[in-house]
């Protein structure tokens, strides 16, 4: 005879507040179980055989693109900078104290968040390679100060940009509070039962109680938007003043980094399909169109692009133009529905009408990394 299991009051408390036993969104039960890419993965430490071909030929195309500050040349820019004007020269310098410190966020997330949840070894190899590449956007950034900015004081404001600069500091607490979940579609209250439940049942696995597939497609979302929309209106002043070939060396690293950007944002989107349970359409919608406001209140109210010369309702625009592509990009019909206004985006990578592995639009891709991939085959004997 099987014994009867008696649940305890804190169970029945739970319970009664709406969390069932099969309901209760830990790892181990069948939310996770059904999701390729969160289920128990006991395989995940070794990469071959390839299980997700287009998941690891994204990695491979990151591997190829790889670059260091070392290959930028910043030896006219001093120049260029000490004939800006004082509005250009503020625009820019606190465009690249978010710059510096957002890749860093990204990077927090994807160590304490995204390489542990997701299970899947070819994923995990591109997040890897994005840590890398992240570190070496920041970096890059802070040379641009360094290089830049000669009074010490304002190079430490610049580079603590996140406490001393309430536009900057908007930005990454809403990027932030992704990462320690506070805006998951169960909110605090109910997290917090919930990883007291799945305590109770033995039920916690990686560290992360309470992970949902929807959780996991949230953050997905949230950072999507922040690698393809926090992103986008500074990527696009900055391409503006190349326009005016101004500044050679930021100019050409911004085409690398927004390049890497726009890799990491389809990235993003191709994990999201593989989720079997997403979150709800709205919810997307809801996380997208707060990122607009966002940085549409950056770029033209509190960091306006009016100071180097560019239109900021054509600002607000672009940004809109550049959410529904991310909105296209996950399945879902746009929602603003506008022209890009900006013609001259068309030819850098974030765009994605040039694609940089067939067509370069900087000359440094590595050379036979990709040619191992013809025809789906993955080989250990090419020549480098």
């Amino acid at each position: 005879m099987t014994p009867t299991v008696k649940k305890s009051s804190q169970d029945a408390h739970l319970i009664s507040n709406g969390l069932k036993e099969n309901d209760t969104g830990c790892p181990n039960g069948s939310e996770t179980e059904d999701e390729p890419l969160l289920r128990e993965n006991p395989r995940r430490f070794v990469i071959f055989p390839i299980q997700y071909p287009d998941i690891w030929k994204m990695y491979k195309q990151a591997q190829a693109s790889f670059w260091t500050v070392e290959e930028v040349d910043l030896s006219k820019d001093l120049v260029h900078w000490d004939r800006l004007k004082p509005d250009e020269k503020h625009f820019i310098s606190n465009v690249l104290a978010f710059f510096a410190a957002s890749d860093g966020i990204v990077n927090e997330n994807l160590v304490q968040r995204f390489s542990q949840e997701v299970q899947v070894p070819e994923a995990r190899s591109f997040y890897s390679f994005q840590i890398l590449i992240e570190t070496v956007h920041s970096e890059m950034y802070s040379m641009l100060i360094n290089t830049y900015i000669r009074d010490l004081k304002e190079r430490d404001y610049l580079f603590n940009a996140i406490q001393t600069m309430p536009c900057v500091k908007r930005k990454a607490d809403w990027a932030l509070e992704w990462i320690n979940d506070n805006k998951s579609t169960f909110g605090k209250d109910v997290q917090e039962k919930t990883q007291n439940f799945c305590s109770l049942k033995g039920l916690l696995n990686h560290g992360e109680p309470g992970l949902t597939a929807v959780m996991v497609g949230e953050r997905l979302v949230a950072f999507a938007a922040v690698e393809g929309i926090f992103f986008s209106g500074s990527f696009a002043a900055i391409y503006w003043l190349k326009k005016r070939g101004l500044l050679p060396g930021l100019t050409y690293s911004n085409e690398l980094i927004s390049r890497d950007e726009g890799l990491h944002c389809n990235f993003a989107c191709l994990l999201y399909s593989y989720l079997v349970k997403k979150p709800s359409e709205d919810r997307v919608r809801e996380i997208i169109t707060k990122a607009v406001c966002i940085e549409q209140e950056f770029l033209t109210e509190a960091l306006p692009v009016d100071l180097i010369g560019m239109n900021c309702c054509l600002m607000k625009q672009y940004i809109e133009f550049v959410a529904d592509r991310l909105l296209a990009d996950l399945d879902l019909d746009k929602v603003y529905k506008v022209e890009n206004p900006f013609d001259f985006m068309e030819s850098i990578s974030l765009e994605g009408k040039t694609n940089f592995f067939e067509k370069r639009v900087a000359e440094y891709q590595r050379f036979g990394v990709m040619s191992s991939m013809l025809d789906g085959e993955f080989t250990l004997d090419a020549d480098f």
